[in-house]
């Protein structure tokens, strides 16, 4: 039977748009670049429910880490770049060098670190293109929890006022109706 990892990993190269998103970050050449949050989850959660066609993402979030440039300009940049060589998927580029602010926290060490602290743990997990044109997974919360049919709450993050708007907002429970909340 296939691990967790290798279920998704081959979930990821049966989308034509998620493989054309890990090549298009791949070209980048960004420092611990993955693509992150709903790019990966949601693709699961609608294989866990059984649909035959992906959920449109809202935005393609790529993260990376650099700190010798945390420039916003520089996001903006790779954003465009991305946008001129596949304008049909929504970028959306973020590196995590500088995230730490936003969250009164130390700086971070990687893009892993600045993951471990989103706000669900199913959220948590990025994927990439390695340079043998493997994917790879970055998951530094686990991936149990995004099998589990559940939306769960970081304790790293904190703030359940933020998690509650989140699932409200997001509409993940209406959009996959076999996922719960976990307290």
């Amino acid at each position: 039977m296939a691990t967790l990892e290798q279920r998704i990993i081959t979930w990821l190269r049966e989308e034509p748009l998620h493989l054309q998103a890990l090549t298009q970050a791949h070209a980048l050449g960004l420092n611990d670049g993955w693509l992150a949050a709903g790019f990966v989850r949601n693709l699961v959660w609608d294989r866990l429910h059984g649909y035959i066609q992906a959920t449109p993402l809202n935005d393609i979030d790529l993260v990376y880490f650099n700190p010798q440039d945390c420039s916003a300009q520089t996001d903006k940049r790779y954003e465009q770049h991305l946008k001129a060589n596949s304008p049909d998927l929504p970028w959306s580029v973020k590196n995590q060098a500088r995230m730490h602010e936003r969250h009164g926290h130390t700086p971070y060490v990687s893009s892993a670190e600045a993951m471990s602290y989103w706000v669900e743990v199913e959220t948590a997990i990025g994927a990439r293109m390695n340079t043998d044109g493997q994917i790879e997974l970055n998951a530094p919360l686990g991936l149990e929890a995004l099998f589990a049919f559940s939306i769960t709450p970081n304790p790293r993050h904190a703030i359940p006022a933020v998690f509650a708007e989140r699932v409200r907002s997001k509409g993940w429970l209406s959009r996959w109706p076999k996922l719960s909340v976990k307290a």
